[in-house]
Parts: C-alpha cells; sequence; structure tokens
C-alpha cells in the first residue's frame, strides 16, 4: 500500500503544480471583472468545472485519496495541456495504484541487480571510436568505455556510491566544467530522473538519492520541486575538454529489451565537423 500511496500523493503534487502554472486566459477562462485572485494560477473549481467534474472529486484526486478514471484522466491532460511527457509521466504513476507494491527481491537493491552483462560489457570495450556507458536505475553509471573516461571523468577513481550521472552533475566541479551549458544537462537530469522515479516512487535508493542532492543543491532542490520530466532518448550537448576543446557531441540511448533498467548511452560527432576531428584526437591522446 507505501507504494500505491506514494504514486496517488505524487500524482496529486503534480496536478497541483502544473495547475498553479497556467492562468485562466491560459485554458479560455474570462476573468471577471473586479475579481481578485487569491491564488497564483487556476482555482481547483475552475480545473473541476473545465474537467466537467465535482470540485469534490478533483479535489480528492489533489490529495491523493483516489485515482481518476481513464475518462477524467483524459479529461485533466486536455484542461492542464500537459505534453506527451507529462501525461506519460502520470500514467506510469497512475499504473504503480494498479498494481501491488513489488516485492522486495535482491534487483531492488542498489548494488545488485544492476550487474551489466558480460556481453554488453565486452560491447563497450568494442566500441572504440566513440565515449560509451551504461546507465542503471536512476543514471547509476554501471559500466563505461575508456573514451567516455576520458571525455567526461575517470569513474574507476569514484567511490561506488557516488558513481551516479545526476549526482555527479551537480556535485563534481570536473564533471560540471565539462558542460559549457551546464543549466540545461542539470535541468533535463532532474527532468530525467523525476520522470524516471514514476516507476517506483517510494525506491529508498531514489529518496536517499534527491535527499543527498537537495542538501548539496540549492538548484536541484528548486528543479526538482518544478515537476519537470522527460524522457531520456537522444540530444546534444556541448563539451568543453581540457586537452582537445569544445566539442558538439550526439547522444543516443537503447533500452535492453530483456533489463529495462539499464540503459547504453552512445556518444557521436558528426562525421566532417571538428568535433569529429577532436573526439579522434582524444582518442589518440590516451
Amino acid at each position: 500500500m507505501a507504494t500505491t500511496s506514494t504514486a496517488l500523493q505524487e500524482l496529486g503534487r503534480f496536478l497541483r503544480r502544473r495547475r498553479g502554472e497556467l492562468q485562466p486566459h491560459d485554458v479560455g477562462l474570462a476573468p471577471r471583472r473586479g475579481e481578485r485572485r487569491r491564488v497564483s494560477g487556476l482555482r481547483r473549481e475552475e480545473v473541476a468545472q473545465l474537467a466537467a467534474i465535482s470540485a469534490d472529486y478533483y479535489t480528492r484526486i489533489e490529495q491523493g485519496r483516489l485515482p481518476p478514471s481513464a475518462s477524467v484522466f483524459a479529461a485533466l491532460v486536455r484542461v492542464l495541456r500537459l505534453d506527451e511527457e507529462q501525461s506519460d509521466y502520470l500514467r506510469r504513476l497512475l499504473a504503480r495504484t494498479a498494481s501491488p507494491p513489488p516485492a522486495p527481491a535482491r534487483d531492488r537493491r542498489r548494488g545488485r541487480g544492476q550487474s551489466v552483462r558480460p556481453q554488453l560489457t565486452r560491447l563497450l570495450g568494442q566500441l572504440d571510436r566513440v565515449p560509451a556507458l551504461v546507465f542503471g536505475r536512476h543514471l547509476d553509471i554501471l559500466a563505461w568505455n575508456d573514451l567516455a573516461a576520458a571525455l567526461l571523468i575517470d569513474f574507476a577513481h569514484i567511490a561506488e556510491r557516488d558513481r551516479n550521472y545526476v549526482r555527479l552533475v551537480f556535485t563534481d566541479p570536473t564533471m560540471r566544467a565539462r558542460y559549457l551549458e551546464w543549466e540545461q544537462v542539470a535541468r533535463t537530469c532532474v527532468a530525467v530522473l523525476r520522470m524516471n522515479a514514476a516507476d517506483n516512487p517510494a525506491d529508498p535508493a531514489l529518496s536517499r538519492l534527491v535527499g543527498d542532492l537537495s542538501i548539496a543543491s540549492a538548484d536541484f532542490r528548486r528543479w526538482w520541486a518544478e515537476r519537470r520530466v522527460a524522457h531520456q532518448n537522444f540530444g546534444t550537448k556541448l563539451v568543453r575538454h581540457p586537452v582537445v576543446g569544445d566539442m558538439v557531441l550526439d547522444w543516443d540511448s537503447f533500452q535492453q529489451v530483456g533489463n529495462p533498467d539499464q540503459q547504453l548511452i552512445i556518444w557521436s560527432a558528426e562525421p566532417g565537423t571538428e568535433a569529429e576531428g577532436r573526439l579522434a584526437d582524444l582518442r589518440t591522446s590516451q
């Protein structure tokens, strides 16, 4: 029941945050003459009216006391102008309320069940022309090749407990200095972590990570409270390397069919670009 309750509470908090981001004119409501609004965003009653449900029903959803029905969920997606990623985040939370909490099996504890298959480790070694890493739950860094360590940071010199991509982006000066657009990278990290958290919002490892980063970084604390969400699919990063210089690198994520908790991340440079040459220089400088 704890996981179900946690998922419902998070769903309610997400809706409350989103409601506060919208103004009446965003959803087609005309302000009343002389009206003084006491809330910064939409009122609960206004959301309920637009979704064609009772204010009491919507209040109980926001309070985490019951999940919305399929039709009400669709109405809230429309009324609150949720995008595809926001909608997916809420669907994943709802899925937690429809199934029993997972058994505390060994693969739910940090350090177990996150081992990388030997075949994938071998593949990392064979990917010698591009940086590559394997992410586990909550963006834990489980494995990497030599070029990834040369590009970002020598992960082997980092304690296993701290070998987490989000943690390093926020707390390690070397990692932070690698990104010319650090704030964008950091905000995306938080959004991806929030999205991943929907699958098990009561995960103790997640709670520890969020707690540690909330203490260590005011930026993380603020951005986590914003409840932005994002999928980890692909993107571009501007990397500043102290030896070979600045590079524009694309990254792509590949999820394992047999182990959806693990993802192979590959960085690459567009052929014929300066970044491709600098990545080759980095490879030969190891």
